[in-house]
């Protein structure tokens, strides 16, 4: 049973946040107002709206710029003439894209279940919700904070370097538009800048060490910000790749942190060359509160060589068993004093997986695992599972006399 009580304060948690990620997105369709509102209901403490730009410069909450997969535009003929193929972070996708459409076109849209094939119960949904600016969020986190509890954001910066360097609109033109100073503006118009409401978060490292150095400082404020970590082993930052490709001046973008990195920073530098300890105290002087590692790199798993149908649906979809294995990045960072947060967490069985010796792991032993690493945190997309492991580790780490 679920005992949250809304008046809880962050102190009674320990210092333990639950992240709603792009909203209560297992239960309703990603990045709606009725998603976060929903996941404030089910006691997150944070809501998450990645953030992407329209036409007239409006930060909306959208998981891509390519809407096709999370609206209805395909459905309106008045904007067939919109779709068209363009390179995000070097990746060809063909649809329609935010920085094509004004806010007032964007209004014109309803949201869809982006994943119907795992989630069939929210397409339900399909169609009733509008498509929220990044000031709505924040409203509607401002009038949930009440009775002694504060609910959170944590927007994400989206493909930060094509919105500000390389991306054009279906017109030609440029866009131009700088993301970590848009979502600054909207921050301080909302008054919403109290450090303990608000991470930001971001793959790119120009982008935080921009927001640390430029942005913050110019509107009088001081938030915490998050590196996120893509694959270690596969991928690469973004900024990275098209900065050093491009010829930019690396030193004056990323200052000392080049020399941290072990072989320099070059286009074909993986994210797991910014996993070291040396990387991570570097980053915790410089700009980062947090790191927000992928969990299959935080704690890696094997593939089953048959899957198993846990919940005997007649689908046989958990593919996975633990190593027992933690990469020593959990360390290092907690040692240099960053927060931790992974992602994501689904209770969805194809995204879970086995412990070492063979038994199948819900969503919530999951999290209490993971609390128990010492991850402070982590983005999970039912919070109401989330809210229940939080409870479970806590009564467990309470001492008997206690009880």
């Amino acid at each position: 049973m679920n005992s949250y009580k809304p008046d809880q304060h962050v102190h009674d948690k320990q210092g333990l946040i639950v992240i709603a990620h792009r909203g209560a997105s297992g239960y309703r369709p990603e990045h709606t107002l009725a998603a976060y509102r929903l996941a404030i209901q089910q006691g997150a403490d944070f809501i998450e709206p990645d953030l992407v730009a329209t036409k007239d410069g409006v930060l909306i909450a959208r998981h891509e710029n390519e809407i096709s997969g999370t609206t209805d535009v395909a459905a309106h003929p008045e904007f067939v003439g919109r779709k068209t193929t363009k390179l995000i972070d070097g990746v060809a996708m063909t649809g329609w894209f935010t920085e094509d459409f004004t806010l007032a076109e964007i209004k014109t849209l309803r949201a869809k279940e982006r994943i119907p094939q795992l989630r069939p119960g929210n397409t339900r949904f399909d169609g009733q919700y509008a498509i929220p600016t990044f000031a709505e969020v924040v409203q509607l986190a401002k009038q949930e904070s009440r009775g002694g509890r504060r609910i959170g954001v944590y927007p994400e910066t989206k493909h930060p370097t094509y919105f500000a360097k390389e991306g054009r609109r279906i017109d030609g033109s440029p866009i131009a538009v700088s993301l970590g100073a848009k979502l600054i503006e909207t921050l301080v118009a909302e008054g919403f800048t109290n450090p303990a409401q608000v991470y930001i978060q971001s793959f790119e490292f120009e982008n935080l060490i921009e927001l640390e150095k430029r942005w913050m400082p110019a509107a009088g404020v001081d938030l915490p910000l998050v590196q996120l970590y893509d694959d270690f082993y596969a991928a690469k930052p973004y900024d990275v790749v098209y900065n050093a490709s491009h010829g930019a001046n690396l030193t004056a973008l990323y200052g000392g942190l080049i020399g941290q990195v072990e072989g320099g920073i070059n286009a074909n530098t993986l994210y797991g060359a910014f996993a070291t300890e040396q990387v991570l105290q570097w980053m915790k002087a410089n700009y980062a509160s947090g790191v927000g590692p992928w969990k299959g790199n935080l704690l890696p798993r094997q593939p089953l060589s048959v899957k198993v149908d846990v919940n005997r649906d007649g689908k046989a979809e958990l593919a996975s068993q633990g190593t027992g294995l933690v990469h020593p990045m959990l360390g290092w960072a907690l040692k240099a004093g960053l927060q931790v947060h992974p992602y994501t967490l689904r209770a969805e069985e194809s995204f879970l997986a086995q412990t070492p010796e063979g038994i199948p792991q819900s969503v919530i032993a999951e999290a209490v695992q993971l609390y128990g690493l010492g991850v402070q945190g982590f983005f999970i997309d039912q919070p109401d599972q989330g809210v229940a492991a939080r409870e479970i580790f806590l009564d467990l780490s309470r001492p008997l006399r206690e009880r």
